[in-house]
């Protein structure tokens, strides 16, 4: 998406973006995440922004919520489904501040929301996108 459209992106234009790269996560990270939701929101609610102690909600881009692969027990009691949510402000506006295209910020924080999902570490998740 173009920074020169004229308008700003809709929570359908991110959310398209997001199932579009969704598609392009490699096959053993998106075989297992067919139970997971993606939410778009303008920003994270107040609860989230309190505890994660962020100094504004333009600091989060993207959350996810559930309890990692690694963690589920089939014991466990189940609190909700696991879900990403992609924070449209946030992202709109370190978009607009860099050089980064739309589709690939949006990707590159659902690789990361994802990788939570698994119980990745950051470094892990980094190695993913690099072999892209």
């Amino acid at each position: 998406m173009s920074k020169r459209e004229g308008r700003a992106p809709t929570l359908a234009d991110i959310e398209a973006l997001a199932l579009a790269a969704l598609k392009t996560i490699p096959h053993e990270l998106r075989q297992h995440v067919g139970g997971v939701a993606i939410r778009i929101e303008d920003f994270c609610d107040e609860e989230t922004e309190r505890e994660m102690e962020l100094d504004s909600p333009f600091d989060l881009m993207g959350l996810y919520r559930g309890v990692a692969l690694p963690h589920k027990s089939v014991d466990a009691v189940p609190h909700g489904p696991d879900m990403i949510f992609l924070y449209r402000r946030p992202l709109l506006d370190y978009w607009c501040e860099t050089v980064e295209d739309l589709a690939h910020l949006v990707r590159h924080v659902m690789i990361h929301e994802i990788g939570h999902h698994f119980g990745f570490s950051d470094e892990d998740m980094e190695a993913i996108e690099a072999k892209e």
